[in-house]
């Protein structure tokens, strides 16, 4: 499948991407009102963020979130009930702008044939190889967004924001761990994200598999502009030097998560 992609590798840490990609089939773009739109909330430069700074399984999607959203619950529920938040087939941008033209709306169900199921898979898979020869996995989901969105939350977004839904889906050594290493910058434990699907789906500590996601606001590795994005400003391009710093943090953090897989279950 070009459009899905997986690196394996033999540690017992799985770094998952499911927000990074812009591809929209050429099928369905004449039904979004502005093809800017249906990209411009994705996790911009996420792969390249974390390229090269850990030896882990690498599993990622082409398909804009705007398409098909892998990291929210195929039944549709939300969430984060009560709160703003978008769908597994998103109808409006993170801004409330909407999506689709009038009479247009997307075919949730072959959508989640097409996309998240082969996603979900794949996952499933990787763990289950994993699995197999080391007494515990990590799953670490790596997200990013921009660090002020006022529909979604108030104010400006500490830089690393880590999930595990409440403590649900990982022992509390790990976040203790990953936390730990976050201590030169400003990080908050499952403030306004806990985690998404794949986070509290996967994560099931009894049984060896340990899950966290970690979502990042954008300031801290692009040129983040002020306020709400336009296509002139947005997307920032990457900058390899400047986002170095939060690479130097990652390596650590990925070193422990790394760690806490390869202890003793």
């Amino acid at each position: 499948m070009t459009w899905l992609h997986v690196e394996r590798r033999d540690t017992p840490l799985i770094l998952t991407f499911p927000h990074g990609g812009i591809e929209i089939p050429n099928d369905l773009l004449a039904a979004f009102r502005s093809r800017w739109w249906a990209v411009r909330d994705a996790d911009w430069h996420i792969r390249a963020l974390y390229e090269g700074l850990t030896d882990a399984t690498m599993i990622w999607t082409d398909i804009s979130r705007s398409v098909i959203d892998c990291n929210r619950d195929p039944s549709g529920a939300s969430l984060y009930p009560g709160q703003a938040t978008t769908g597994l087939c998103p109808v409006e941008t993170f801004d409330g702008e909407p999506l689709y033209r009038d009479g247009d709306a997307p075919d949730v169900e072959a959508r989640k044939t097409e996309w998240f199921a082969p996603y979900r898979a794949t996952i499933e898979a990787e763990i289950a190889r994993l699995r197999a020869v080391h007494p515990r996995v990590v799953l670490y989901d790596c997200h990013s967004i921009r660090s002020r969105i006022p529909r979604l939350f108030d104010g400006e977004l500490p830089e690393l924001n880590i999930g595990t839904d409440n403590g649900a889906t990982c022992d509390p050594a790990l976040s203790d761990a990953v936390m730990a290493e976050c201590s030169g910058r400003s990080h908050i434990l499952n403030g306004r994200f806990r985690g998404g699907w794949t986070t509290r789906h996967y994560g099931h500590p009894d049984r060896g598999i340990h899950t966290i996601q970690m979502e990042i606001a954008m300031r801290a590795y692009l040129h983040e502009p002020a306020g709400t994005p336009d296509e002139a400003s947005w997307p920032p391009p990457y900058d390899p030097d400047f986002a170095a710093p939060l690479r130097d943090d990652l390596v650590r953090i990925l070193a422990a998560a790394q760690v806490f897989a390869k202890g003793s279950a």
